[in-house]
C-alpha cells in the first residue's frame, strides 16, 4: 500500500438531519445568541418565509424575500442595508442556494451568523464558499464568517419540491462531489464522503423516477446532498465549477440546470487525468470506469433532465468568450485547461450531444 499524506480540517458546522428538525430552529438560534433572526427567501418561497417567521414569534425581525440566482451584488446591498434597519442580529436562509448565498453575502459584510435551512438539493448550506455578481463576472471566495453556524436537514420541506428541481438539485449535488474526487487537496475521509454522496444521490434520483412522491428517496436525496455540500466545503473546486460560475455569472444561465448539463462533459475532459476518482464514481454509480461520463449522461436522460446549454436561450456564438474566460485564470485542475479541447467540449454541451474525452 502506498504511503498516506494528506491534511483534514472538519467544517464547525451543527448539522440536525431528520423529520421535524425545523421544530428545533428557535432553540438553536437561542444557541448562538441571536434574538432577532432576519429569515431570508427568494420571492416564491415567501409564504414558507413568512411560515418560519411566525415560527420564532418575536425572535424574527423581519422577512426579506429577494433572494435572486447568482446573488447580484445590488441585492446584497440592499439586503445589507435591511439587515441593519431592522436591527437584526442572526439571519435564517431557507431556501436552496440563491438564498443561503444571499446569506453568505450578508455575512460577509455585517457577520451575522446564519442559521440554514435547506429546501433543495444545492448543498451551498455546508460550505464556507460565496458568489457575488458584479458587472456580469461572478467572483467566488472562501471566507469562514460566511459558514452557516447550523443546518438543519428536515425531509418534510422537500416533499414537495417540484420533481425538476429534485433532478437539476441533484446533479448539482453530484457535481460537487465528483469533483471533489480528484481535487488535488482530497483525502480520504472526502473521497468516502465523495462516494456515498454520489451513491445516495443517484438512487434517490433513479427511485424519484419510478415513484416522484417517494418520502424515502426525497429523504435519501437530502442525505446526498449534505455529503455532496460536505465535501464541496472540504476540497478544491476545478474545471467544472469554474465554467459553471462562468456561464452562469456572465451570462445569467440557470445555476443547478447549468450544473446539471456540464456535469457529464467536465468529467470525460477530466477522466483519463484522474482514474482514481473514475474508479470511485463508477462504483458510486454501479458502472464500469470507462463509462461514468455517459453514465451519467444516460441518468440525465431517464431523469428528463436539461441536456443541452441552448435549451437556456445561450447564444452559440458566446461559446468563445466562455473558453476564454476559462483558461484566464489558471487554477488546479488534473488535466491542463487546454483552449481548443474546451471549446470542443463546450460545444457538444452546447448542442447536448453525448461526452467525449
Amino acid at each position: 500500500m502506498d504511503r498516506l499524506a494528506f491534511t483534514y480540517q472538519c467544517a464547525p458546522a451543527r448539522v440536525m438531519f431528520g423529520q421535524g428538525s425545523l421544530g428545533r430552529l428557535a432553540v438553536e438560534l437561542a444557541a448562538l445568541g441571536v434574538r432577532r433572526a432576519l429569515v431570508l427567501s427568494t420571492p416564491e418561497q415567501r409564504d414558507t418565509a413568512e411560515s418560519v417567521a411566525k415560527q420564532l414569534g418575536d425572535g424574527a425581525a423581519g422577512v426579506f424575500d429577494r433572494a435572486a440566482m447568482h446573488v447580484p451584488i445590488e441585492v446584497a446591498r440592499e439586503a445589507v442595508a435591511y439587515a441593519r434597519t431592522v436591527g437584526a442580529d442572526g439571519m435564517v436562509a431557507v431556501g436552496g442556494g440563491s438564498t443561503i448565498g444571499l446569506g453568505k453575502a450578508i455575512a460577509l459584510e455585517h457577520t451575522l451568523p446564519i442559521v440554514a435551512v435547506p429546501t433543495t438539493y444545492a448543498g451551498s448550506e455546508m460550505t464556507s464558499i460565496y458568489g457575488i455578481t458584479e458587472g456580469g463576472i461572478k467572483k467566488t471566495g472562501r471566507d469562514e464568517r460566511v459558514l452557516p453556524r447550523t443546518v438543519l436537514y428536515d425531509p418534510d420541506l422537500v416533499r414537495t419540491l417540484p420533481l425538476h428541481v429534485c433532478v437539476t438539485s441533484g446533479f448539482n449535488a453530484i457535481a460537487h462531489a465528483a469533483e471533489a474526487l480528484y481535487a488535488h487537496d482530497g483525502n480520504p475521509v472526502v473521497s468516502l464522503m465523495a462516494e456515498e454522496g454520489i451513491r445516495a444521490m443517484a438512487g434517490a434520483l433513479r427511485g424519484l423516477q419510478a415513484d416522484p412522491r417517494s418520502c424515502a428517496m426525497r429523504e435519501q436525496g437530502l442525505y446526498g446532498a449534505w455529503l455532496c455540500g460536505t465535501v464541496l466545503g472540504a476540497a478544491a473546486m476545478g474545471l467544472h465549477h469554474k465554467l459553471c460560475h462562468t456561464l452562469g455569472g456572465s451570462f445569467n444561465l440557470p445555476h443547478a440546470e447549468t450544473h446539471t448539463v456540464m456535469l457529464p462533459h467536465t468529467l470525460a475532459y477530466n477522466a483519463h487525468h484522474a482514474p482514481v476518482a473514475m474508479t470511485l464514481a463508477a462504483r458510486a454509480l454501479g458502472t464500469s470506469e470507462d463509462r461514468v461520463p455517459q453514465a451519467l449522461h444516460d441518468l440525465m436522460r431517464e431523469c428528463r433532465a436539461p441536456l443541452a446549454l441552448k435549451e437556456f436561450g445561450m447564444a452559440a456564438a458566446s461559446l468563445d468568450r466562455v473558453a476564454d474566460l476559462t483558461v484566464q485564470n489558471p487554477y488546479p485542475n488534473p488535466r491542463p485547461l487546454e483552449r481548443v479541447a474546451l471549446r470542443a467540449m463546450l460545444q457538444r454541451a452546447y448542442e447536448g450531444i453525448a461526452p467525449q474525452p
